[in-house]
């Protein structure tokens, strides 16, 4: 498996020979995209119905937001069978970063943003409910901080994927 750089995926752009994969959630591609990618979620790109109609033997180059859910879906299709398979490196944030163009939608909140959120909200939540209620609330704070330090050692947030899967988000 390659990994490619924005740069040089911004110059296969518009070949006919190769597939551009978008495997970020729907709510992250209506909030901004690259021109002329097909848009699957990396959780469904090995279940995806029209995978079988695929060229096993063309160059598929999978992106995401930062290049892990890219790589993931890359080793789920590789094991369908896909050789010719390259992750963009650093994802969007790299593409937008070297100045390179996007197609901007309509305001969504990230996924990122959605998970800050529910977590400073439940944080907050818990300590002020063990203030003013219970102090055995005090489990709620501390399970979201162990939820966040085993997201950061792992690079797996849970509370990510739960909220991936509301339907906003689909």
């Amino acid at each position: 498996m390659l990994q490619v750089s924005p740069q040089d995926v911004s110059k296969l752009k518009g070949s006919e020979d190769i597939l551009f994969l978008d495997v970020r959630t729907p709510a992250e591609i209506r909030q901004e995209q690259l021109e002329d990618c097909t848009c699957v979620p990396h959780e469904k790109v090995a279940s995806c119905p029209n995978l079988d109609l695929l060229d096993r033997q063309k160059e598929i180059v999978l992106i995401c937001a930062s290049g892990k859910r890219a790589l993931i879906a890359a080793e789920a299709l590789a094991q369908k069978g896909f050789e010719k398979l390259s992750v963009m490196q650093g994802g969007l944030s790299e593409w937008k970063a070297q100045g390179l163009p996007v197609i901007e939608g309509k305001g969504v909140i990230s996924l990122e943003r959605q998970v800050r959120l529910a977590a400073g909200l439940m944080v907050a939540t818990g300590a002020a409910l063990t203030w003013w209620v219970d102090p055995s609330w005090i489990a709620l704070p501390a399970f979201v901080g162990c939820g966040l330090v085993f997201a950061g050692i792992t690079d797996t947030c849970g509370m990510g994927l739960l909220i991936a899967k509301m339907p906003w988000n689909r």
